[in-house]
């Protein structure tokens, strides 16, 4: 087994671990969270501690990935995650109405993008987004489909980035 799989994963006050035939699931204060059960992997919790155990003659190899979704899956629903998106540029902004948020990137028209279940979208400032919820996987999704309207360019760094992303800027033609 790996090293990974062999760490022990806490469990927070307030999450529960479910675990059969189907699945696993994880019920929280910020939400509950599923996944299909791994073939070969079992999930047991003695006093408030998760363990992965696997099935004797089984393939390792899912060890670590259930350990690994699963300490993502109770932090989610224990804190939560979230990714921060800033926006680079002259005229560049964002605001919210209602679940819709609004993005001036200098095109012709205004970018609408309509936040997925279990999302929050908030605008703190007019060039700051905060995607917000509690499954790692559909945050930093969500956060590079809006990245994906306007990429950083390599010339002038304008465009959506994420926070503390740094950019390589090339230098421009010399004539």
């Amino acid at each position: 087994m790996s090293r990974v799989a062999k760490k022990p994963i806490s469990l927070p006050k307030g999450v529960e671990l479910k675990s059969d035939a189907s699945g696993i699931s994880v019920k929280g204060p910020k939400g509950t969270l599923s996944i299909h059960a791994l073939p070969g992997v079992s999930v047991a919790v003695n006093d408030g501690v998760a363990s992965i155990a696997l099935a004797e003659g089984a393939d390792d190899k899912f060890g670590g990935t259930a350990r690994a979704l699963l300490a993502n899956m109770i932090k989610g629903v224990s804190e939560g995650y979230e990714r921060k998106l800033e926006l680079v540029g002259v005229g560049y902004r964002a605001s919210m109405a209602g679940k819709a948020l609004n993005l001036s990137l200098g095109f012709s028209h205004p970018v609408v993008f309509n936040a997925p279940e279990g999302i929050t979208l908030e605008t703190p400032s007019q060039t700051e987004i905060l995607v917000k919820g509690s499954d790692k996987q559909r945050v930093g999704e969500v956060a590079a489909k809006i990245r994906a309207f306007r990429p950083p360019e390599p010339y002038k760094g304008k465009g959506v980035r994420y926070s503390g992303e740094k950019i390589t800027l090339k230098e421009a033609k010399k004539a």
